[in-house]
């Protein structure tokens, strides 16, 4: 019996392996694999960006490569039911806010392992949504 059956589990995804791993710990969680939403954060593009004064890309294709990339990355591991968002911004801001829209019961995010300097210089994505999000987060250190 799972202590959390019913209740939807956002795992964020940046690619990295420690993220993949712990969408792997996330299924294990769940008795549905339909309950999990995974969630990837692109960065906002800056105006001065060449990609943007060269209108050689935009948001629309972005989400559209981000997404695919991500469904053929947990096809790879066999997970095919999986709700897959892609939004644009702060990755600890939209993590929590994704979380608190769909009520989720559990955020399960990976850990880098960071140096204490490097933390305090550029944040920690894992540190914020905790501080942000409405329910219990569950970091995982390699």
């Amino acid at each position: 019996m799972n202590w959390l059956p019913k209740k939807a589990v956002v795992v964020p995804v940046d690619f990295s392996d420690d993220s993949l791993a712990a969408l792997d710990t996330a299924v294990e969680m769940v008795d549905d694999p339909a309950h999990l939403h995974v969630i990837h954060v692109l960065p906002i593009m800056e105006p001065a960006d060449p990609g943007i004064i060269w209108q050689t890309i935009d948001d629309d294709s972005r989400q559209k490569h981000a997404g695919e990339a991500l469904r053929e990355a947990l096809a790879k591991r066999g997970h095919n039911d999986i709700k897959v968002v892609i939004r644009f911004g702060d990755p600890g801001h939209e993590i929590a806010d994704y979380a608190a829209e769909v009520d989720a019961g559990l955020v399960v995010v990976s850990s880098h392992g960071q140096s204490a300097l490097r933390r305090l210089l550029i944040g920690s994505v894992a540190e914020r949504v905790v501080r942000l999000a409405h329910c219990p987060v569950l970091v995982l250190k390699k």
